[in-house]
């Protein structure tokens, strides 16, 4: 198996990415344990292999159609559903909702994954493999993901005791994600 085929679907660069995807997935597991820290590690690690992965494959010519699909996948997973899962598990776990509060935060980070997903859909369809723009149209859902971070902060640290302002916090990430903010890429 050579690493640094680009047809190879476990290149190095892909390799990358699925470890990626291996940390989103385990952050969601220690979220149900109200393993917050650590999930929150596992995320942070899987954002430095998301900036890994795209250097890599550009390094060392990996990169492919299936590479940019892996990526937006692993993506929707660690900085969509992952840091909205942990959000919602925090604000029950340091909040007292009631259930019209609980079924509006639901509703709101439905709407939340809907975005993401449809940001990273409209980012492939307008990126070649391997290419590079200065800008990101619209915030890219690592920094949504960062956003929503900084609101489980404020949240855990008894700073945001309200769900409807959670609520509307995530709905504004929302829509910065499909927004016409320009954004420069790393």
């Amino acid at each position: 198996m050579n690493l640094f085929d680009k047809h190879n679907r476990f290149n190095l660069a892909n390799l990358i990415t699925f470890g990626n995807i291996a940390c989103g997935v385990a952050a969601m597991y220690l979220i149900q344990q109200n393993n917050f820290l650590v999930a929150i590690i596992l995320a942070w690690i899987a954002g430095a292999l998301d900036i890994a992965d795209g250097k890599v494959a550009r390094k060392y010519n990996l990169s492919t159609e299936f590479g940019i699909q892996l990526d937006s996948f692993a993506d929707f997973l660690s900085f969509v559903v992952m840091p909205a899962f942990l959000l919602f598990y925090a604000v029950k776990h340091y909040m007292v909702l009631d259930t019209v509060e609980e079924i509006v935060l639901g509703v709101v980070f439905v709407w939340y994954i809907i975005s993401g997903l449809r940001r990273l859909v409209e980012f492939n369809l307008k990126v070649d493999a391997g290419e590079v723009s200065k800008y990101f149209e619209g915030v890219p859902t690592p920094l949504g993901a960062i956003l929503l971070w900084l609101v489980y902060l404020l949240t855990a640290y008894g700073m945001l005791t309200s769900g409807y302002v959670i609520a509307g916090l995530v709905l504004l990430v929302a829509w910065s994600l499909n927004s016409t903010l320009r954004i420069p890429h790393p």
